[in-house]
């Protein structure tokens, strides 16, 4: 009888949700191998989360790359797309359907693959519209893994993110830096979903809980952003910060395409499917906890 391969993630990208998915894996149990565009993000992942990793920014395949995929068991994809593609399926394609002991792929994609829905609610059956260029790489790029798991036996399964937040990257932190803005656009509501949510949600998949190949991670409630920097004051005790119209030509072009789109996002499938209960099932409970803890670094 053949033993079971020893569980080896690969990582393409090791950003923030990947780096909060691995910190709950027993590492005792798990091998885990990371890529890294630049020599320094890559030695910075070595010693600070005394991770395995090379260097891999899209333009060529890596035979270090295809020497962990003989031993991977489970990849998770954070690494974006842009015009030419996926860059890891443009260069590792091949290793990809080819690896031995891979049953399980992670794709971290976004829930503006859904593009604008004038504040209506969306869930996983809802068709993808993309209408953001950002948008429509990512939803190239997971039609690209799905066709490429199907040919290959794999499974495959997507994770579309709504606003990710988390210790370091908040309005807690956003407020505390004196850099927030209320920026005002009636009607327009975000669904935002915390860090530890997003790697609990992946954790139980690559455990094998789960039927279903696409999922909404996002918390209960679609709020205003503005409603939610005031909030972040008011646990902190600070002035309010300014009120900005959307229209407003202070604001860049990043901001404004963000504001570009209104949807809420039903999440019942992480729920009755996974067994997730959120451990920040709104906004207020996610940011009371980032306020009461110890200020973090951005990494």
């Amino acid at each position: 009888m053949t033993a079971e391969p020893a569980p080896f993630l690969l990582c393409f990208g090791l950003g923030f949700s990947a780096r909060a998915l691995v910190r709950r894996l027993d590492r005792g149990r798990w091998s885990v191998f990371a890529t890294a565009t630049t020599a320094e993000k890559a030695e910075k992942l070595r010693r600070v989360d005394g991770i395995e990793t090379c260097v891999f920014d899209g333009t060529a395949p890596v035979m270090a790359v295809r020497d962990a995929l003989s031993k991977a068991t489970h990849i998770i994809v954070s690494a974006p797309p842009d015009a030419r593609g996926d860059p890891v399926l443009l260069q590792h394609s091949d290793d990809i359907a080819r690896a031995p002991h891979l049953a399980w792929i992670g794709y971290l994609s976004t829930v503006g693959v859904y593009g604008d829905r004038q504040g209506g609610w969306i869930d996983e059956t809802t068709e993808p519209n993309p209408m953001q260029t950002r948008s429509q790489y990512r939803h190239e790029a997971e039609l690209a893994w799905q066709a490429l798991a199907a040919c290959a036996g794999k499974r495959c399964v997507l994770f579309r993110l709504a606003g990710i937040y988390g210790p370091g990257r908040s309005a807690i932190d956003n407020v505390r830096s004196g850099r927030a803005r209320r920026i005002i656009k009636p009607g327009q509501r975000f669904n935002r979903i915390h860090v530890e949510d997003i790697a609990r949600v992946v954790e139980a998949s690559m455990n094998g809980r789960g039927v279903h190949d696409v999922y909404n991670l996002a918390d209960d409630e679609a709020s205003p952003p503005e409603v939610v920097i005031a909030y972040a004051a008011e646990l902190l005790g600070v002035p309010m910060p300014p009120a900005v119209p959307f229209d407003d030509p202070s604001i860049g072009d990043m901001a404004r395409s963000f504001y570009a789109e209104s949807k809420r996002v039903r999440n019942d499938r992480i729920k009755t499917d996974l067994g997730i209960d959120l451990a920040f099932p709104t906004y207020r409970e996610g940011l009371s906890a980032i306020a009461a803890a110890k200020p973090a670094q951005r990494g």
